[in-house]
C-alpha cells in the first residue's frame, strides 16, 4: 500500500506491517483513504481529530443554510389598489430573501360567481413580480379560495447565494466566533435595494397591522 504521512509526504509503498509500525511510532492511526487505487492509499493521521474537524465543517455548513419558507398573502376580490400595491411590495421582499409566496384570494357568498375578478387580482401579482419570480402553481380554486404560488427566479437565487458566500467570507475574516454568522434580513434588504432602488414604504399603521396578521404566516417546506 502507498502510505502518506501526517504532513502529506509520501513514505512510498509499504507492507501493512510496515505501515502500521510507522503509524504506531507516531502515536497515530493508519486510515485507508483510497481503497480503489493501485496500490491502495493509506494516510497516517489522528482519526479522532479528523472526525472532529469533519463534523465541525458539517455544522458550519448547516449553520449558514437558510430554510426556504412559504409566505402567505391573502386578498379579497374587492381589495383596493392601495392594499394590493402594499402586499405586492411585501411579496417582493419575501421573494428577494429566497422564500416562496402563496397568494390566496378569499371569496364570500355571491363573490364565487365572479371568479374572474380573483383571477385578475392574481394576475396583478404575476405581472408585478415577473422580473424576479416565476409561477410554481398557476391560479386555481381550492374550496372557496383561489390559490397562486410564486418562487424566486433562478438568477435571483444565484445572486442571493453569491451574497451569502460574500457575507460568510467577510464574517469569517472578522471573527471565527458566532458573530460571523449571516444576517438574512440584511441580505434580503441589500438585494431588494439593488433590484428595486430605494423606496419609502407607504401605508398607515392599520394596514401594517392587517398585513402582520395576514402576510407573516409561514409554513416551512
Amino acid at each position: 500500500m502507498r502510505v502518506i504521512d501526517p504532513e502529506g509526504q509520501q513514505l512510498g509503498v509499504l507492507s501493512l506491517q510496515q505501515a502500521l509500525s510507522e503509524a504506531e511510532a507516531r502515536g497515530l492511526d493508519l486510515i485507508e483513504v483510497a481503497p480503489q487505487a493501485t496500490p491502495p492509499v493509506c494516510r497516517i493521521m489522528d482519526w479522532g481529530k479528523f472526525r472532529y474537524e469533519q463534523q465541525k465543517k458539517s455544522r458550519e455548513g448547516h449553520k449558514h443554510t437558510r430554510q426556504v419558507e412559504v409566505k402567505s398573502v391573502r386578498v379579497r376580490p374587492n381589495t383596493d389598489d392601495h392594499d394590493i400595491d402594499f402586499k405586492l411590495r411585501n411579496a417582493r421582499r419575501f421573494l428577494l430573501k429566497g422564500d416562496k409566496v402563496k397568494f390566496n384570494v378569499i371569496f364570500r357568498g355571491p363573490e364565487l360567481r365572479h371568479r374572474e375578478i380573483g383571477e385578475r387580482q392574481l394576475e396583478r401579482f404575476i405581472d408585478g413580480l415577473a422580473d424576479i419570480a416565476q409561477v410554481v402553481q398557476p391560479p386555481r380554486m381550492e374550496g372557496r379560495q383561489m390559490i397562486l404560488v410564486l418562487e424566486p427566479r433562478p438568477e435571483v437565487l444565484a445572486e442571493l447565494q453569491a451574497r451569502k458566500s460574500s457575507k460568510r467570507k467577510g464574517g469569517q475574516a472578522a471573527t471565527e466566533g458566532e458573530e460571523g454568522g449571516l444576517d438574512e434580513e440584511h441580505l434580503g434588504t441589500d438585494l431588494e435595494e439593488q433590484m428595486m432602488g430605494q423606496r419609502e414604504e407607504e401605508g398607515s399603521s392599520d394596514v401594517v397591522d392587517e398585513f402582520a396578521e395576514e402576510a407573516e404566516e409561514s409554513t416551512p417546506t
